[in-house]
């Protein structure tokens, strides 16, 4: 699994003009289901999450979790992550998990960060969304299990 996650100061995500996910200061996380990726594979990277140290302690240093923090969590599908980019101006999407396996896993992972975090909103798999956000920093980290 493939997580791009930036912190945010607010961050939304809508489908046909209605706000389906939205936060305040925390963490947007677009998630991509690569083939081969299992339950256990979408509850480590989810975890990473939770305790990736992307936020400032009293001394200004990177060091504190959302986790920590209890900000909010918005999660997002987005298969284009799983690109190949490495030839020619058209990306492949071979790496990409096939529809069934990614919409179950992407679902997994929204009721696993829900099971272990208060404030958890996300997209809508395979929907055209309008993602909006203020990245804080900016910060922005690519995470893969």
């Amino acid at each position: 699994m493939i997580a791009l996650i930036q912190r945010v100061a607010e961050a939304s995500v809508r489908v046909d003009g209605q706000i389906t996910g939205q936060i305040g200061a925390g963490l947007l996380a677009l998630l991509c289901v690569v083939a081969g990726d299992d339950a256990a594979a979408a509850e480590r990277l989810l975890q990473r999450i939770l305790d990736y140290r992307v936020f400032a302690d009293t001394a200004g240093r990177m060091n504190l979790s959302l986790s920590q923090r209890a900000g909010g969590l918005l999660l997002v599908p987005q298969f284009t992550l799983a690109a190949d980019t490495g030839s020619g101006n058209r990306p492949g999407f071979g790496r990409a998990a096939a529809k069934p396996l990614a919409a179950g896993l992407f679902d997994h992972a929204v009721n696993f960060a829900r099971a272990a975090h208060p404030q958890v909103a996300c997209g809508v798999f395979g929907a055209h969304m309008q993602v909006a956000l203020v990245n804080d920093g900016p910060v922005t980290f690519w995470l893969q299990t």
